[in-house]
């Protein structure tokens, strides 16, 4: 009981799935919710109200006549009657997908973790349409990895540093260290040179995006965004720039530098969003995460990692 003299339930721990990796994604992990009203006879009732509205009740019969729904004593049958808090995974139909032509690099490895370079076009980790062409999925295939997870995301057009963590338990302490922004950042990113913009500075403003729109932008209020950019180098129109953000917010450079007049090489969102269409993977987003440097939270040691990635420009 509460102090409200409420039931207090406590979390059950899903137990192992029965179902291995497909391509390095994890199948999906179902546990049946409470029906008080008694809406679910059986489990076939539950999964065609719980995904039939998504990919249509025809592919859920389907998906239970070859026995793609598994409980921990094997397929779930559609009859079965509904009980609540039992454990039922699936692997998903994954959506089409265009190869990225780009490998991911492994900068350091050990047995806690793994730096790798991610290349632009390759989303960090599955969502929506980016699943299995993703650079987790791949290097969980690549490295024989199944439980290596993501640390932080990089945008999927960003190339350079990732941080990837080998063992689940270990995923909470570099999580935390970017969370409290533990972890000294550095970018590079190609886009036209203007003398008359002073740098190096410091901006700072309040950038807000909302679900669903593409672009994020800068309103009025408290700032919560601040990058700090500075000119490397310039030629031929084109600076090249070292970007260095003190906060991590969506699209936070690409947004600075816009404001600056200076809108990164091959941006299709800033200043203006380009309609969708097939990549052009001939045209890469011109910002690059550089370098990670923070303090190992198991080791102590101080490290800093370098991108072995380049960007095509001055300098």
């Amino acid at each position: 009981m509460n102090a409200r003299g409420g039931v207090v339930r406590r979390r059950t721990k899903a137990p192992a799935s029965p179902l291995p990796q497909r391509d390095g994604i994890d199948p999906v992990r179902v546990r049946l919710p409470e029906d008080p009203e008694g809406s679910w006879a059986t489990v076939r009732d539950h999964l065609l109200g719980r995904y039939g509205a998504a990919v249509g009740a025809e592919r859920v019969e389907e998906m239970l006549r070859e026995g793609r729904f598994v409980g921990t004593d094997g397929p779930v049958s559609g009859d079965e009657p509904y009980a609540e808090g039992r454990w039922i995974w699936f692997h998903r139909d994954f959506p089409p997908e265009v190869p990225v032509p780009f490998g991911v690099g492994v900068v350091y490895r050990d047995e806690r973790i793994v730096v790798a370079d991610k290349p632009h076009f390759l989303a960090t980790m599955p969502r929506g349409r980016h699943v299995a062409e993703t650079a987790t999925a791949r290097l969980r295939r690549d490295l024989g990895l199944p439980r290596l997870q993501a640390a932080h995301r990089l945008d999927r057009l960003t190339a350079g540093l990732v941080l990837f963590v080998v063992r689940e338990e270990d995923r909470g302490a570099y999580q935390t260290l970017f969370r409290d922004r533990a972890v000294r950042k550095e970018y590079e990113a190609v886009a036209p040179y203007d003398p008359a913009v002073g740098l190096p500075v410091t901006v700072r403003s309040r950038i807000e995006k909302e679900r669903g729109v593409m672009a994020a932008r800068e309103v009025p209020g408290e700032p919560n965004a601040e990058s700090r950019i500075a000119l490397v180098a310039h030629a031929g129109g084109l600076g090249r720039y070292r970007l260095e953000p003190v906060t991590g917010r969506t699209h936070q450079l690409r947004v600075h530098m816009n404001a600056l007049g200076l809108p990164i090489l091959n941006d299709p969102v800033y200043p203006v969003v380009r309609e969708d269409g097939p990549e052009d993977f001939g045209r890469p987003l011109g910002l690059l995460a550089r370098t990670l440097e923070f303090t190992d939270p198991f080791s102590g040691r101080a490290v800093r990692f370098e991108s072995r990635l380049r960007l095509s420009g001055p300098g």
